[in-house]
């Protein structure tokens, strides 16, 4: 058995997973997201590694046979910086964290994040390395002379839990990583002025690296010591992995807070002149890389609205069978997140909008133009991340049937969705068999979901309605960038 352990933004969860990638037991304990003025999203570091050391406890516990491996995975992005023993140097700044925002303006004005991108392809937004970097160079420094490495999530859980300070190759994709030599730009370090910072910059640790745990947590938690530790690959590929990718071409959509939109590629291909958005990630495996554009829409569109109508996410199956495709004549832009959007575009003042209201609209079809609006922006990211094969879903969202199969109606593909659920503590323990050496049978996890099949008239409906949504996109992106300028837009920027 493996401990396989998914830390993430807002919940810590521990499964015990067997060979054939069914958990036998799992835990699940909530952690703290501090959202502070000025767009600030932190987290401390001594309470996430509290909720790790609880579930995987509690896990552990319950076992009645020996455990090979701890495999961690967890939230990516944001900035965790840390001191050599691995105690926070400030409160570690979340990826949902908007401080930067008028970094990521001043950098597309210059043109950083067009070169950043010509040379990583990664689409910076403000709750990424890069920008936080430059944020905290420029107003707290002295915090940056205090830390001995910048890192994120995964590895700060791995420094505290084994003593070494590393990276996973995933989470060093994004901004400063050449992909697939697995080294650093010094050209997109310089680019981003923080080549003085280089430093801080953990090397990504080889693929199939263990750990040992260390002694003193070995006690707490009830482990040996030196029990091996897989560290990574961040939430969005161990979802990915765990879900059944394995052919190139064939994406995954993972439902969470926000939407992770994936594709397996076997080459890194940098296009000139290409949307600057969406990141190219190494993954354990040397020859493959995923193509992910990670939008900030998600389950939390759907708690939002469904809070506007006085519905809880118990009601959601009646509510969106009670509204038929097309909500009514009501169409949603998803863009809540207080740092925009990141992914297929990055545009940090996008905002949400609801049109075609009317006396007649009911709470329903609020509900189901947020969730058809989604499951467009899927559609959206997924095109931009060249998907040619099958699509499979996880995560919260994945677990509504009437989502589920908005969703693949809006694709119009089959969605492929796993029974287990967790499919990021599953990547994580897939990716630690292998680097033990003991591979388990892909094609029999993969085989362990069920299939939500399109219906072919709301495909015929929802082709038009995403060339709708789409056109509503490019009329709202001039007011937008307007706004992030500090005037209004023009009638002509704004399409009247």
């Amino acid at each position: 058995m493996i401990l396989g352990v998914d830390v993430g933004t807002s919940v810590t969860k521990a499964s015990l997973l067997g060979r054939d990638g069914t958990a036998t037991v799992t835990h699940g304990v909530r952690s703290t997201l501090r959202r502070l003025p000025g767009g600030r999203v932190e987290q401390d570091l001594d309470e996430v590694l509290e909720t790790v050391l609880s579930v995987v406890r509690s896990v552990a516990a319950e076992a009645d046979e020996p455990i090979e491996a701890l495999a961690i995975t967890g939230q990516g992005d944001g900035l965790w910086l840390r001191d050599r023993e691995g105690h926070q140097v400030g409160p570690a700044i979340s990826w949902l964290d908007a401080r930067a925002s008028s970094v990521l303006d001043r950098w597309h004005e210059t043109g950083v994040l067009r070169r950043v991108h010509e040379l990583t392809g990664a689409g910076m937004f403000p709750g990424s390395a890069g920008p936080l970097l430059a944020h905290l160079a420029e107003h707290d420094p002295e915090r940056l002379e205090r830390a001995e490495v910048a890192g994120y999530c995964v590895d700060a859980i791995i420094q505290r839990l084994t003593g070494e300070i590393t990276v996973d190759a995933s989470d060093a994709s994004l901004p400063f990583l050449d992909v697939p030599t697995r080294t650093y730009s010094a050209e997109a370090l310089a680019a981003c002025g923080l080549e003085s910072h280089r430093r801080l910059l953990a090397e990504p640790a080889p693929p199939g690296k263990l750990f040992g745990l260390d002694g003193s947590m070995a006690r707490q938690l009830g482990l040996p010591s030196g029990l091996p530790v897989s560290a990574g690959p961040f939430d969005l590929p161990a979802c990915a992995l765990g879900a059944g990718i394995d052919e190139v071409g064939d994406g995954t959509l993972v439902i969470g807070t926000t939407l992770g939109c994936q594709v397996l590629r076997d080459e890194v291909g940098l296009v000139p002149g290409a949307e600057i958005a969406g990141m190219w990630l190494a993954t354990p495996r040397a020859d493959r890389f995923l193509r992910v554009m990670p939008a900030m829409v998600g389950t939390a569109n759907l708690d939002w609205v469904l809070a506007m109508v006085g519905a809880d996410v118990g009601e959601l199956e009646t509510l969106l069978g009670n509204s038929e495709p097309g909500a009514g004549g009501v169409s949603a832009l998803s863009f809540l997140s207080s740092s925009g959007e990141r992914a297929p575009f990055v545009e940090p003042r996008a905002r949400g909008q609801f049109t075609g209201l009317s006396l007649e609209t009911r709470p329903a079809d609020l509900v189901r133009a947020m969730c058809e609006a989604v499951a467009y922006a899927a559609r959206h990211n997924l095109e931009a991340a060249g998907l040619t094969g099958t699509v499979s879903a996880c995560g919260g969202g994945a677990q509504s049937a009437a989502w589920s199969q908005i969703f693949a109606d809006v694709l119009g593909r089959p969605l492929h969705v796993p029974h287990e659920q967790c499919v990021g503590g599953r990547g994580a323990a897939m990716t630690a068999w292998d680097s033990l050496g003991e591979p388990v049978d892909r094609v029999q996890w993969a085989a362990d979901r069920h299939v939500v099949q399109p219906h072919p008239r709301a495909v015929e409906f929802y082709e038009r309605g995403y060339r709708d949504y789409l056109a509503a996109i490019d009329r709202a992106r001039p007011g937008w960038q307007a706004t992030a300028k500090g005037r209004q837009a023009t009638p002509k920027e704004a399409g009247e």
